[in-house]
């Protein structure tokens, strides 16, 4: 299979120039080995190779002898060779000698060093649509943040195409297959989680059925801001809650597993005495994780028209964080006491700031872009700085910008 390239393959390139090693964390089936293969000299497959585990016993620097950068594929199953990378990266003295990938981040241990100053780390996601081919890239989000007005060709994608692009989800491995191939690999994927994963780094037995139902929950409540406590209430069902840890301790370990990515919301200066909301919104770190784990279809989507709204908000925060990414930036999510709010605010360390609307339909335009600008409103420009832009990301459509200085984006010519 060919390979696709990925907005990330730049930000490898530049952090090998400039670190000893670089460690790439992600998802299972994101595409990291492939990803490193591009910029690989030589490899090793630390889970699977069966010499790996006597040589660490007897000489574990023997793992890194090869052509450089080399490749520590999945190097967790074997958690020692941070240090020994570390310590060779010391000894050798040069940029680029070392690429490990991770799917799983391992428990911290004080035996185990930071790495800061040798071990540069990058996050991968599985691939946004412009990545996967499914948009025309004809706006960048560099060039939203630099105040420029989009524009771009009519997108006539439909409602189906976007429910679609939900169900199937960035994966690389899937994106030529049908649509039903795709959403059983995803299911698989989810038990998987269920039934081996979540116990596997939790270290100990954890109940799949009590594992299925927090999925499920977090999967009806995606780009929400559900507590834990409700959460816990779904997990718990006729039996009353599960306790409120036993659910930080389940949350806890698929953020480990990179399976979630909760969105924090955004601080900023208001004008006004309103309160920021600090709850996180609920993701996946891609929806089609939800679609699987909820035994969802195309068309039971296309039916449920308000999930698939908060599902395709969930695509574009996806698709954002790994623009942003490229950009330096991050991506947070506005809500204050008053009921204003912005999807996804996305923010440089520079203090450069854009907010985001999320609407499937055209029906959705005027709302998004009039809860935008109150957004704006209540914001104190002279210490956050004016909004670069205030966009409204849609399913369909042509990028422009409206007479009040919102722009109208479709998510199909969005890029880094």
């Amino acid at each position: 299979m060919d390979y696709r390239p990925r907005v990330s393959d730049a930000e490898l390139k530049s952090r090998l120039a400039r670190a000893g090693a670089v460690l790439i964390e992600g998802p299972k089936a994101c595409g990291k080995t492939e990803s490193a293969r591009q910029l690989s000299a030589s490899e090793l497959r630390v889970d699977t190779d069966p010499a790996v585990g006597p040589t660490m016993e007897v000489d574990p620097g023997r793992l890194l002898g090869g052509a450089t950068p080399r490749l520590l594929d999945e190097w967790q199953a074997e958690p020692a060779l941070w240090n020994y990378v570390r310590r060779a990266v010391d000894d050798r003295r040069n940029k680029g000698q070392f690429i490990l990938t991770g799917s799983t981040n391992p428990v911290e241990d004080v035996a185990q060093h930071s790495g800061a100053g040798r071990i540069s780390r990058m996050r991968m996601r599985p691939m946004s649509l412009w990545e996967s081919g499914h948009s025309t890239g004809e706006v960048s989000l560099g060039s939203l943040l630099a105040g420029a007005a989009p524009s771009s060709g009519m997108v006539d994608a439909t409602i189906e195409e976007n429910a679609t692009r939900i169900t199937v989800g960035g994966w690389p491995a899937l994106q030529d297959d049908e649509v039903s191939d795709a959403a059983a690999a995803v299911g698989d994927y989810v038990d998987l989680i269920a039934d081996v994963d979540l116990s596997r780094v939790s270290g100990t037995r954890r109940d799949p059925a009590r594992i299925r139902l927090l999925l499920q929950s977090l999967a009806r409540n995606v780009a929400t801001e559900a507590p834990v406590a409700t959460l816990a209430s779904d997990v718990g069902g006729a039996s009353g809650p599960l306790a409120r840890d036993t659910v930080m301790e389940y949350l806890h370990a698929l953020d480990r597993l990179m399976v979630i990515e909760d969105q924090p919301a955004w601080s900023t200066h208001l004008r006004s005495s309103a309160t920021l909301r600090k709850s996180p919104k609920r993701h996946f770190v891609d929806p089609s994780i939800a679609v699987a784990t909820l035994g969802a279809d195309v068309p039971g989507l296309v039916r449920d028209l308000r999930y698939l709204g908060f599902l395709f908000e969930s695509l574009a925060v996806r698709d954002l964080r790994i623009y942003a990414q490229a950009q330096g930036a991050a991506v947070s999510h506005y809500r204050d006491s008053t009921g204003r709010e912005g999807d996804a605010i996305v923010h440089k360390p520079d203090g450069t700031w854009a907010a985001f609307e999320v609407k499937l339909g055209q029906g959705g335009i005027a709302a998004g872009a009039h809860s935008l600008l109150r957004l704006a409103d209540a914001v104190d420009l002279d210490k956050a700085g004016a909004p670069a832009a205030l966009t409204v990301i849609t399913g369909a459509g042509f990028a422009h910008r409206r007479p009040d200085g919102v722009n109208v984006v479709p998510i199909a010519t969005l890029r880094d």
